[in-house]
């Protein structure tokens, strides 16, 4: 059963090669190109819902630098919001994972947002979301 871990190493490896191709441009160019119309165009393989033009929040100027909040809190079989953002409840998987609803919480994918928490090592600036994962 592949956990929370995993998607998280698998997704700071995704960002890791996106960021080695962009070293010629500056940290607002970066975010920049991590808009969400950018990425369906240059980095189909990102996100599975690229491939059907699909936004996971219904957000007009969706950025998906942080597709992972850094608020975002994971153990090894649930997830939470560290600032209860949006409370939009919970959703168990059949293999028993509780996953936080954040579908109505546009917080991590606004540009203001990014350039506050910005990194360009995607696992330094999530550091604290896989604290108590397995």
């Amino acid at each position: 059963m592949k956990g929370y871990k995993d998607w998280f190493e698998e997704h700071a490896i995704k960002h890791k090669n996106i960021l080695s191709k962009l070293n010629h441009l500056n940290d607002d160019e970066v975010i920049r190109y991590f808009r969400f119309e950018n990425m369906v165009q240059k980095e189909k393989d990102f996100c599975p819902l690229y491939k059907d033009n699909k936004k996971c929040h219904d957000i007009k100027e969706l950025n998906c630098y942080f597709c992972a909040c850094p608020n975002f809190r994971l153990n090894s079989q649930k997830s939470f919001c560290d600032i209860d953002s949006i409370n939009g409840g919970s959703i168990e998987t059949k293999d028993g994972f509780i996953h936080q609803d954040c579908s109505k919480c546009s917080v991590p994918h606004k540009e203001v947002y990014i350039k506050n928490k910005f990194d360009r090592d995607w696992k330094n600036a999530m550091r604290f979301v896989m604290k108590d994962a397995k």
